[in-house]
């Protein structure tokens, strides 16, 4: 067996390796760059290598570095992980020749299947079905723009070595193919250090489906069943789940034996993954590409399978033979995974830094409803969200006998989850999961788009679930209020009275009520003449708990620091604020305080890179046209005019690091 571990790679997936090579009684070694000196991944491992700056292309996928860290210390293995070397072949080639095993396949199956346009020449002669598409390397953008009119728009433009969404972009006329040419080129050169893009047909009304496989190095090849990818922002995927509620037992033999086909035409061993897309009208299933790597959202696999892939891959990397046939394997239940992320989704999901001052993940295991809850991932509270890297945050999963049960488990695991200090998704993933057209399983890749298409707002409470907010509200503050009038009485001279009458103001709305404390629960009589009962365990100090409202149960977060208290609903963090019928009185009569006019600039919507500016000052501009470029988190995004405009002054370059809603550039009045 294998004695000492490197995972090339950081975060999640480095935290996920080390935990099975302990299992398995594996010493491991983590390397870092400046910026993860503090990490999860560097604390958990048994040693740790530093291997350069923050800038991935001068740390973590230079091979030379990660060589020397190999050598330092004396591994005999190396896991990539997912992403920056994992489909590397000059990287695997150079563990080969420095007698290192790489726990992934073979050189020339990473070398065919890493290539998107090589794979899908080879899947064709394997007799798996491709979609339709120009496999040739594209010189500029002008080619693009001609070979996408050939082929008909909409089509997707992707990066020969990409993956993770990076050097992908869906283009539906000639401008936005020429736009995303040249930003698929960019992203994939500073992700991949390949920048070699090609072109196909973009399926509508399209389902991303994919099949794992795992193979020995003695021929030995199956598939593990599926996995539904198509909850995705930008080709990147946000929520996925196994199996598909969309495949019938047929098309997932079909599937799953034209992957072990394509696996076994290139000599595949390890685990892999086939990504279809399937049409959703026609039923017909058509390859995507191959990950010749572990997969993000490979826990949802483990948790219907009973494998861990991790320890699979490390038994095959050792030269062990598979210990299970294709009958062997089972799908039992359901699992969904959630990819929180560091992205608001309130702008439009741009990429937010900072230091995670609170993070709680819910508890892992086994429920007292005999669901599961697993959470993987590599950070902790008080570490830092970079800006050089992906801004998943972790990966959090639920496993129920059926797919509605754990769609139940991961709302409410999403409800226990507290994150602070940063922006993130927890609403946004929060309200896909009470969405009637999620729990149907009606799903496509332009699920996102199509039902969110003015962006995320938040989940307006209607009326009912208003009022159980602002009752929650209200006997919090009321115990707050009453703890504090104890407090008081200790001083000589002073008293204070406690009042049952409170004003909240929740959504835009005022509630007029009454509270009664009981035994066990409090009554909350409302001015319009409703009555809610509720049991909450929550006492002053506590910063999360749960209240009970005629069976519903609503998760609460309190903020001490000052007048207003937060409610947890459906993910979202609502701001109620309690006051005494006369101070709320008062607070009406205040005078409003207006935002500053911004609209005469152009602001850098996330912390991030100018990688470009497209215009000059004194220059006339159209709305939709593009303006400058920023790189965060390894994505390209172009920021383009609102409006007809004619710019006044530039004040940055290419190269500068802005913070969020620096000044980019300003427009004449």
């Amino acid at each position: 067996m294998i004695q000492k571990i490197l995972i090339a790679n950081r975060g999640e997936i480095a935290c996920r390796v080390i935990k099975t090579a302990k299992k398995l009684g594996i010493k491991t070694v983590a390397v870092y760059s400046d910026a993860d000196r503090n990490a999860l991944h560097v604390e958990m491992a048994d040693e740790a290598v530093h291997i350069g700056p923050a800038p991935s292309n001068q740390s973590y996928i230079v091979i030379d570095k990660i060589l020397d860290a190999i050598r330092q210390t004396g591994a005999d293995a190396v896991h990539p992980g997912y992403g920056f070397l994992s489909e590397n072949a000059a990287f695997a080639e150079a563990l080969e020749k420095a007698g290192v095993t790489f726990i992934g396949p073979p050189v020339g199956a990473i070398q065919a299947m890493g290539d998107k346009i090589t794979s899908k020449k080879l899947a064709a002669e394997a007799g798996v079905s491709t979609v339709p598409g120009h496999m040739g390397l594209i010189a500029d953008a002008d080619e693009a723009v001609k070979i996408s009119d050939q082929i008909g728009y909409p089509v997707m433009i992707k990066a020969s070595a990409g993956g993770g969404g990076k050097g992908m972009r869906i283009a539906w006329n000639a401008e936005e193919a020429r736009e995303g040419f040249q930003s698929s080129k960019n992203e994939a050169k500073n992700s991949f250090g390949d920048d070699r893009i090609f072109i196909e047909k973009f399926v509508t009304e399209p389902r991303h489906i994919e099949i794992q496989v795992l193979g020995d190095k003695h021929g030995n090849t199956l598939y593990l069943g599926e996995r539904e990818c198509s909850i995705q922002r930008r080709n990147q995927k946000v929520i996925e789940e196994a199996p598909s509620p969309f495949l019938d037992a047929a098309t997932r033999k079909a599937m799953g034996e034209q992957a072990v086909a394509l696996a076994k035409a290139v000599g595949y061993h390890s685990a892999g993954t086939v990504e279809f897309i399937v049409d959703g009208k026609e039923n017909k299933f058509y390859f995507l590409e191959m990950n010749t790597r572990l997969q993000v959202e490979h826990p949802v696999t483990e948790l219907v399978t009973g494998l861990d892939l991790v320890e699979q891959m490390i038994r095959v990397a050792a030269g062990e033979k598979l210990s299970l046939a294709q009958d062997d394997v089972k799908l039992n239940g359901w699992a969904i995974e959630s990819r929180l992320y560091a992205e608001d989704p309130y702008r439009n999901f741009l990429p937010s830094i900072g230091r995670l001052t609170r993070y709680r993940p819910p508890a892992e295991g086994t429920t007292a409803e005999g669901t599961v809850v697993r959470n993987d991932t590599g950070v902790f509270e008080g570490g830092e969200i970079s800006m050089y890297y992906d801004p998943m945050i972790a990966k959090l999963c639920t496993w129920a006998p059926d797919r509605l049960t754990a769609i139940e488990a991961m709302s409410e695991a999403l409800d226990s989850f507290e994150v602070e200090g940063i922006g993130h998704n927890l609403p946004f993933l929060s309200a896909v999961m009470n969405q009637d057209r999620f729990r149907s399983g009606k799903i496509t890749t332009a699920y996102i788009a199509e039902e969110f298409r003015d962006g995320f707002t938040g989940v307006t409470p209607d009326a009912a679930s208003a009022e159980k907010l602002a009752a929650i509200a209200a006997v919090i503050h009321h115990r707050l209020q009453a703890r504090a009038i104890q407090i008081s009485g200790t001083i000589g001279n002073h008293t204070r009275k406690l009042g049952k009458d409170w004003v909240v103001n929740l959504a835009g709305s005022d509630h007029a009520l009454a509270i009664t404390e009981g035994t066990g629960n409090t009554r909350v009589a409302f001015e319009a003449g409703n009555e809610l009962v509720i049991a909450t365990d929550w006492q002053p100090g506590q910063t999360l708990a749960h209240a009970d409202i005629g069976g519903e149960t609503l998760a609460v977060k309190v903020d001490l620091k000052g007048p207003a208290i937060r409610l947890r609903w459906r993910g979202m963090d609502l701001t109620a604020r309690v006051r005494s019928p006369r101070v709320a009185a008062l607070a009406k009569l205040m005078p409003e305080k207006l935002p500053p006019d911004t609209s005469k600039m152009l602001l850098c919507p996330m912390p991030g890179v100018i990688t470009g500016v497209a215009v000059k000052e004194g220059e006339t501009v159209e709305a939709g046209q593009a303006l400058a470029t920023v790189e965060a988190m390894k994505m390209e995004n172009i920021l383009k005019a609102e409006r007809r405009g004619t710019v006044k002054k530039i004040v940055v370059k290419p190269g500068q690091s802005l913070a969020v809603d620096e000044l980019i550039m300003e427009f004449e009045g």
